[in-house]
C-alpha cells in the first residue's frame, strides 16, 4: 500500500446472497476507488451481530462477501481485505468512543429508530451504539475518506463530531476529519417483480433479484420474466414517468454501461420490451458471468478465502496498532 495516497475505509455487512444491487451500489465503485486510493475493505461482522445471527450462516456469509470482493476485482494484495472482528482495535476504540459520544447524539440517529421499530426497549445496546463502532472503524486507521450513500451521511457526521470532541477534550489533534466521498448518483436497483421496491435478498421470490452467483441461464430467465408493461420502450426519459419497472430496467442498463438514461433510450427507444430485454440479458451475462465463476471457485475453496482474510487482518492490525497506542496514551491508560 502507498502511504502518499488518500486512505479509504469502507465496510459491508456479511448478509450473504449478494445481488446486482450490491454490485452496482457498492462493490463496483470500490474496484474503481482502489486505483488512486489506499483502501481497507472490511466485512463488518461485528456490526452484523447487533441483531440476532445464526453463527453458521454468519461464518458462511462472511466468507462469501470476501469472495465477492475479490471476484469483483478488488486486489487483496495491493489493498487490505479483512473481517472486522479479527482486529480487536475496532472494539477497543469503540469503547473509548462510547465514553466520548453523547446520548443526545445517538438519540438523533434515524437508522436506530428505523431498525428498532416500535420495540425499542428490546433492541440490543450494540444496535444503539452502532454509530460509535462505525466511527471507530474509520478512525482506527485515520482514514480521511469514506464512500457514502444518503443513508450513511448522518453516521459520518457523528464520526466527525466524535473525532472533534476527542481532540478538544484532550487538547491534541489525534484524529483527522473524515471527508464523505460522494460517487455520484448511486444505481438504485429495484426488484424485477416490483419496480417500487428495492432489490433485496430478503424478498421471498428469487425471481425478484439477480444474484452474483447466477449463471447465464438463470440471468436470462429472470430478465425475461421481469415485470414490464404493454407499452414499448419510450424514446425520451419523460416517457418513463409512472412506469417504475421500465425505469428500473433502463437504469440497470445505464449503470452497467455508464450511460445516461437518455442515451439508453435514444439507442433502444421504440423497441418492444422483448428486444430490450434480450440486449439487457447479453449485457448482464457479459458483466456478471466472470464474477459468478470466480465467486463459485472461491466459495468452493474456503481455505483460500480465509487466507486472504488472515493476511488482511495482519496488515490491518499493523496499521491500527500505532493509532490505538496514541489514543490510549492520550487518554492516560497504562500500557504494559
Amino acid at each position: 500500500m502507498t502511504a502518499s495516497l488518500p486512505r479509504i475505509f469502507s465496510g459491508v455487512q456479511p448478509t450473504g446472497n449478494l445481488h446486482l444491487g450490491n454490485y452496482l451500489g457498492a462493490l463496483r465503485n470500490w474496484v474503481k476507488l482502489q486505483h488512486d486510493h489506499e483502501c481497507l475493505f472490511c466485512v463488518v461482522d461485528m456490526h452484523a451481530i447487533t441483531v440476532r445471527q445464526e453463527p453458521a450462516e454468519l461464518h458462511r456469509a462472511t466468507l462469501e462477501v470476501a469472495a465477492a470482493m475479490v471476484a469483483c476485482g478488488i486486489d487483496a494484495e495491493k489493498h487490505i481485505v479483512f473481517n472486522q472482528s479479527a482486529v480487536p482495535g475496532h472494539a477497543q476504540l469503540a469503547w473509548i468512543f462510547n465514553c466520548v459520544a453523547r446520548i443526545g447524539w445517538l438519540n438523533r440517529m434515524t437508522q436506530f429508530k428505523e431498525k428498532a421499530g416500535k420495540d425499542r426497549e428490546n433492541a440490543s445496546v450494540g444496535l444503539y451504539a452502532y454509530p460509535n463502532l462505525m466511527a471507530a472503524d474509520v478512525l482506527l486507521y485515520k482514514a480521511t475518506r469514506v464512500p457514502v450513500g444518503e443513508d450513511q451521511k448522518q453516521h459520518l457526521e457523528l464520526a466527525n463530531d466524535i473525532a472533534q470532541k476527542f481532540n478538544h477534550d484532550f487538547g491534541r489533534s489525534v484524529f483527522p476529519m473524515i471527508e464523505p466521498l460522494i460517487l455520484g448518483p448511486a444505481a438504485r436497483v429495484m426488484s424485477l417483480r416490483d419496480g417500487t421496491k428495492k432489490m433485496s435478498k430478503s424478498d421471498a421470490s428469487d425471481q425478484s433479484r439477480i444474484n452474483l452467483t447466477d449463471d447465464a441461464d438463470a440471468i436470462a430467465l429472470k430478465v425475461r420474466r421481469a415485470k414490464t408493461d404493454p407499452e414499448p420502450l419510450p424514446s425520451e426519459e419523460a416517457g418513463l414517468d409512472g412506469r417504475p419497472e421500465a425505469r428500473n430496467l433502463v437504469g440497470i442498463y445505464a449503470a452497467l454501461t455508464d450511460m445516461h438514461h437518455a442515451a439508453v433510450l435514444a439507442e433502444h427507444g421504440g423497441k418492444p420490451f422483448s428486444a430490450f430485454k434480450a440486449a439487457l440479458t447479453d449485457l448482464l451475462v457479459a458483466s456478471l458471468s466472470p464474477i459468478a465463476a470466480e465467486m463459485r471457485r472461491l466459495v468452493g475453496d474456503p481455505g483460500a478465502v480465509e487466507a486472504i482474510l488472515r493476511r488482511g487482518a495482519e496488515r490491518a492490525r499493523a496499521l491500527a496498532a500505532p493509532v490505538l497506542a496514541e489514543v490510549e496514551e492520550t487518554v492516560g491508560f497504562v500500557r504494559v
